[in-house]
C-alpha cells in the first residue's frame, strides 16, 4: 500500500473517530460531516448515528442549495444553532427536510472554512424535539470543526469519501 493511500485511510479513520466522539459526547442521535466535493453539493462523507436516526450517506432527497442553514453558512455565518428547528424557519423545503431527517428537533451546524471559503460543515442532530444547547456544547462543535478543517486542509488530501475513507461508523 502506498504512503498516500495509507495516509488517506488514517485520515478517514481519524475523521470517523472525531464525528463519533462528538455525537457520543453531546448525546445526539446523528453527527455528520459534509464536504464540498466537486460535482456534488456538500454530501455526507462521514457520519455517526444511532437509532432512530438513519444514515444520510448517499441520501440525495434534500437539495441543500436554498436551505436556510446552508445559505447562512455560505453567507459567512460560522455556526447556526437551532434549539427548536420547527420554530427556526417556515420554509417548506426546510420543514420537509426535518421530517426526512427523522424528526430532527434541534441542531448545531458549524462551518469548516479554508481562506474564508466554506469547504464543509459538521452537523449535530437531536431527534424528536427541541433541545437547549449550552455554550459549552456549541464551543465543542466549533473546536471539533476547527480540528477537522485542519485535518482536511493538507494539500495532499483528496476531499472525497473514497479518499478519506468516508462511510462513518454507527
Amino acid at each position: 500500500m502506498g504512503s498516500e493511500l495509507l495516509l488517506q485511510r488514517i485520515r478517514g479513520a481519524a475523521l470517523d473517530s472525531i464525528v463519533s466522539g462528538l455525537r457520543e459526547t453531546l448525546d445526539v442521535q446523528r453527527c455528520t460531516l459534509r464536504l464540498d466535493i466537486p460535482g456534488d453539493v456538500f454530501p455526507v462523507v462521514h457520519e455517526s448515528c444511532v437509532p432512530p436516526a438513519h444514515s444520510l450517506i448517499g441520501d440525495r432527497r434534500v437539495a441543500l442549495p436554498g436551505q436556510p442553514v446552508v445559505d447562512a453558512l455560505l453567507g459567512g455565518a460560522d455556526q447556526v444553532v437551532q434549539d427548536d428547528t420547527r420554530a427556526a424557519s417556515n420554509d417548506p423545503a426546510f420543514l420537509r427536510m426535518l421530517d426526512l431527517y427523522d424528526g430532527m428537533g434541534a441542531q448545531i451546524v458549524t462551518a469548516l472554512r479554508r481562506d474564508g471559503r466554506l469547504i464543509g460543515m459538521v452537523s449535530l442532530h437531536q431527534l424528536g424535539g427541541p433541545r437547549r444547547w449550552s455554550a459549552q456544547e456549541t464551543e465543542l462543535a466549533r473546536e471539533a470543526a476547527g480540528l477537522i478543517a485542519r485535518m482536511i486542509d493538507d494539500p495532499r488530501s483528496a476531499e472525497g469519501p473514497a479518499a478519506s475513507g468516508g462511510g462513518g461508523g454507527r
